[in-house]
């Protein structure tokens, strides 16, 4: 059988991994922990069932093509202009559009490394080369992005705070460093964490919006709003760059039913205040876990946390895995002795450590 041949560009880029979800166990699923993909356990919104199930009653339209009322909603809560909102298929689509938008065959985008890896796919997508960038400390290093900028560097992915590492670059750090690169270059910052980071110095970057056009944030609604199989993100960056990247958004692609959950999420603020201040006090338990089984790991402004094992992970993580806990190992991300857990309800996070606990001892 003869293949069609393709862009010489896409033969760069291996099939994008997800977490190890538990429908590829084959196993029953109410039996399974998912903890491996930053999921948020506790659901979501019951204003948000609501919304879908009468939004499904008009599922035979097309959905809004701008996606109005969640365009309206966002403005009114979070005091955004309407003209600075793109909505995309999940943060996914989103960082693809602003790929294709500002990068051309052979221009350079930096990728900090370890971080979200559709960067990297995102870049070599478009035809571009991806300038790799390691963190320092297991956290962005913007001077030493700045030292890696050339004449030919386009774009620059930000994950903030950063996955895998839960770690955050600092409110003064990002404007130091928006102060140094030139206007020509732009610049994502991934916010997909952004209701978890509770820091006193992470950066307000919408703010920044006005004095930086070269700027996107982008967020979703994946994470504290438990959406994430409906698939919705959306951008906030000037109103110019807002109107280039809606030239190369597919038409109609946030569907009726994301649209609808995501609006009445808006509306359910204790929800989210649930879900947050469960995060807060989870995180403690686990580094009180951590501290007890003598195991390093990176504080977290996010919703889970990296452990440093000490030894290869790749074993303890299948053992888990094999008695009904997902984990992520840190050799997806290049860091073997690691585990990533998503931070999930109390009953779930105290089966992963006792699962820990006793995968270590049978094996060190």
């Amino acid at each position: 059988m003869c293949a069609l041949p393709i862009r010489e560009s896409l033969n760069a880029i291996p099939v994008y991994k997800p977490a190890k979800s538990s429908e590829d166990s084959g196993r029953d699923l109410t039996r399974i922990v998912r903890l491996a993909a930053n999921e948020n356990t506790l659901g979501f919104s019951p204003l948000a069932e609501e919304a879908v199930r009468r939004a499904a009653a008009r599922m035979n339209w097309y959905p809004d093509p701008h996606s109005s009322r969640l365009r309206a909603k966002l403005a009114e809560k979070r005091g955004f202009l309407p003209e600075q909102l793109i909505f995309g298929n999940g943060s996914f689509e989103l960082l693809s559009l602003a790929a294709q938008a500002y990068l051309n065959p052979g221009e350079e985008a930096i990728v900090p490394s370890p971080s979200f890896g559709w960067y990297n796919v995102a870049t070599l997508g478009a035809g571009s080369v991806p300038v790799v960038v390691p963190l320092t400390d297991h956290k962005i290093d913007l001077s030493a992005i700045r030292e890696r900028l050339t004449p030919r560097t386009r774009l620059i992915w930000l994950c903030n705070p950063n996955n895998p590492t839960g770690t955050y670059f600092s409110a003064g750090e990002l404007e130091a460093f928006l102060a140094e690169v030139p206007d020509s270059v732009a610049i994502v910052v991934d916010e997909a964490y952004y209701e978890y980071a509770d820091g006193e110095d992470y950066p307000d970057t919408v703010r920044l919006l006005e004095r930086y056009p070269n700027l996107i944030a982008v967020r979703t609604f994946s994470k504290a709003y438990g959406l994430a199989g409906l698939r919705i993100g959306y951008g906030i960056a000037s109103p110019g760059t807002i109107e280039t990247l809606n030239r190369i958004r597919p038409p109609l692609n946030v569907n009726a039913l994301a649209e609808a959950a995501a609006v009445a999420s808006l509306e359910d603020t204790d929800f989210v205040a649930a879900v947050l201040a469960n995060n807060r006090e989870q995180k403690r338990f686990y580094y009180d876990s951590f501290r007890e089984l003598g195991l390093a790991y990176l504080p977290t402004a996010t919703n889970f946390i990296m452990v440093d094992l000490g030894t290869e992970s790749d074993p303890v993580y299948a053992e888990m895995a094999q008695r009904g806990v997902l984990v992520r190992p840190g050799s997806d991300f290049g860091m073997p002795t690691w585990l990533r857990i998503s931070i999930g309800k109390p009953d779930e996070n105290r089966r992963a450590v006792e699962l820990l606990r006793q995968a270590l001892g049978a094996k060190v």
